[in-house]
Parts: C-alpha cells; sequence; structure tokens
C-alpha cells in the first residue's frame, strides 16, 4: 500500500482505541497504511531534552506513551494494512496539526484521556477540526451498518471540498449518499423532529441551492444514489436528526455565514458534539487561501 497514510492519534484513552477502530476502517478502504502517533508535551521539557521519548524507562519499563502505543498497535492487529506507531514530542494539537499536512486523513476519539464527564468534546478535537489540512474523522456515538453516508449542504464555495469528500466516502463504501440543505422560513408543515420545506418559490430555490451544489459530482460518481433532502429550521438539528440512520456525516468546516479567522463553524461544532455517528470535518484549502473553485 502507497501514498500517504490515514493518521490517528492516541492518548492512552478507551476513545482512542475506538479512533484506531475507524482509523483501520479508513485505511482498508483507501488501500492506505495506518500510522498512530502519541503526542507527549513532557519530551520537550528541558530534563528529557536528550532523551527518546518513546524509550523505555529504568528496568525496562515502558513509559505511557509508549503502553498507548503498544495498546493502540494490538487493537489494530490486523493484516488488511500496514500499522506504524510512534512518540512524538510536542503538544498534541500543535503536533497533529503539524502532521496533518501528510496524511490522508486524520482520526481522533471525541474526548482524551483528561477529558471531563460533562464535556461531549475533547479541546484537542475541537482545535485540531478547525485548523487541520486534511480531513478530519472525530468518533461520535455508534455508525449504524449499512447506513448512509450524510452530507451537509449549504451552497457555500468552501462547502464544494465536503461534498466531494462525501460522495468518495459513499462509493467507497457502496452505499447512498443523503444530501441535506435547510433554511430558515416561515412558510413550513412541521413533521415530527424537522420542518419538511412547503411547495411554491421556498421549495424551488432551495433544490436549486442542491442542484448547483451536486453538479458534476454525481456524473463523477455515477454509482452513487444521492438521496436529496430539504428542510427549514437549524442546519445542526436536521444534521443531527439525521445522522441517527447514517454511518458517517460529511461537513465543512466553514459555512456561509463563516467569519474570517475562525475556521469552524456554528453548525459544524454543534454536529461534532451531538451526531449520532462519527463525523468528518473538511477544509476546502483553495478557498481559504482565496483561490475559486472549479
Amino acid at each position: 500500500m502507497t501514498g500517504p497514510a490515514i493518521l490517528v492519534g492516541v492518548d492512552g484513552s478507551d476513545c482512542s482505541l475506538v479512533a484506531v477502530d475507524l482509523a483501520v476502517h479508513e485505511a482498508a478502504l483507501r488501500g492506505r497504511p495506518v500510522r498512530i502517533v502519541y503526542c507527549d508535551p513532557w519530551a520537550d521539557h528541558p530534563a528529557w531534552a536528550h532523551n527518546d521519548p518513546a524509550g523505555e524507562l529504568a528496568g525496562g519499563v515502558l513509559s505511557d506513551p509508549q503502553r498507548a502505543i503498544r495498546a493502540a498497535i494490538d487493537r489494530a492487529n490486523t493484516d488488511e494494512v500496514p500499522v506504524t506507531g510512534e512518540v512524538l514530542a510536542g503538544n498534541p494539537t500543535t503536533v497533529l496539526i503539524r502532521e496533518s499536512a501528510d496524511a490522508d486523513l486524520l482520526v481522533l476519539g471525541h474526548r482524551g484521556r483528561g477529558g471531563f464527564p460533562d464535556l461531549l468534546l475533547g479541546s484537542v478535537a475541537v482545535t485540531v477540526a478547525a485548523h487541520a489540512a486534511c480531513p478530519v474523522l472525530i468518533t461520535r456515538g455508534t455508525p449504524t451498518t449499512g447506513g448512509e453516508v450524510l452530507v451537509g449542504v449549504d451552497g457555500s464555495p468552501s462547502n464544494h471540498a465536503a461534498i466531494g469528500f462525501a460522495f468518495h466516502e459513499a462509493a467507497l463504501r457502496s452505499v447512498d449518499l443523503r444530501a441535506l440543505h435547510t433554511r430558515r422560513e416561515s412558510n413550513i408543515t412541521d413533521h415530527g423532529s424537522m420542518a419538511m420545506v412547503d411547495s411554491g418559490s421556498e421549495y424551488v430555490e432551495q433544490d436549486q441551492v442542491l442542484t448547483e451544489a451536486l453538479a458534476g459530482w454525481s456524473q463523477k460518481y455515477p454509482q452513487v444514489v444521492v438521496q436529496r433532502q430539504l428542510a427549514t429550521g437549524r442546519a445542526a438539528h436536521a444534521l443531527v436528526a439525521a445522522s441517527d440512520r447514517a454511518q458517517l456525516v460529511v461537513l465543512g468546516a466553514r459555512g456561509r455565514g463563516g467569519l474570517h479567522g475562525r475556521r469552524l463553524g456554528s453548525v459544524s461544532h454543534a454536529v461534532l458534539h451531538h451526531a449520532a455517528c462519527p463525523v468528518t470535518i473538511v477544509h476546502d484549502v483553495s478557498q481559504e487561501q482565496g483561490v475559486a473553485t472549479t
């Protein structure tokens, strides 16, 4: 297997071992190797400046980082994909963002070893998802076996990369793609937890947003069946509700209302906290650099 690796960050927590499971699954789908890393901030301390951060302690005792790497490699335990593990010195967010530049995908647990019970998403996951140079897959809930891939569509240029990524994931998994677009309107009919769009001008306008956003991708991925869904109300609520029947949610990092300098939009932030299945955040690098997407 060649090409950029699937990078997965571990810290010794059970949640990070679930991230290893997801990383191995993605690597098998994509034909990529898995690279497991443990980021050790203490290895930057002057007292450890001349020591190998992955090395054994006196008497052959494994360090905490090395134990975490060993556990992660044991968890991977597969002949399907090559798996390597290493300890890297530095702050986890800084190191993971740096290493993401050479990765095909970065996989993280939604909460680390030091997470507070009441927090739904750890600070490392939030920060890395906002700034990584590759798509970031965050563990959430339980993927629905055979479930669809769900992508949020907002019609913004920065959403283009997320839609393409979602098509690719649906093709790899041989499942349907649900493209969901929402807009707040007053003329709606409430159906349970999600308000569906009435026929008329609102429907036509929203349907056009979907049509334009999906244009070209269906031709590139003719094997992917697309389920188009239009709704009104809060986008995050609609996406979280739809995630119940999905195996993966794909979102752009920033939506139409994203503020300059803020790399993770409010919808992506909310869905990361509450989705019923794993969530991938995709940055459109060309848009962030001011280059028009073709």
